[in-house]
């Protein structure tokens, strides 16, 4: 398989945390928070955040979110 062949990577971070108030978006402790990983596609990046989410959804503080690092480093592509 050629580099042209090759699927090009749209690396996703999945991270989380508790949330001072479940409607905002400001966490209560930055040290706290659970770096899930990266991930090569979006694909994957869901499986770890559902898995994460389901996990914690007992707690309404806790959020986990998909940020599309690919964006931030090429913000010229459009997936």
């Amino acid at each position: 398989m050629s580099n042209t062949d090759t699927p090009k990577q749209l690396l996703h971070l999945v991270f989380g945390g508790e949330l001072e108030s479940p409607e905002g978006l400001t966490f209560r402790d930055l040290d706290e928070l659970d770096i899930v990983g990266i991930y090569p596609n979006y694909a994957e990046a869901y499986k770890a955040w559902k898995s994460k989410a389901q996990a914690t959804v007992d707690n309404a503080h806790m959020r986990y979110f998909i940020v599309h690092m690919h964006r931030l480093l090429d913000p010229e592509t459009a997936s």
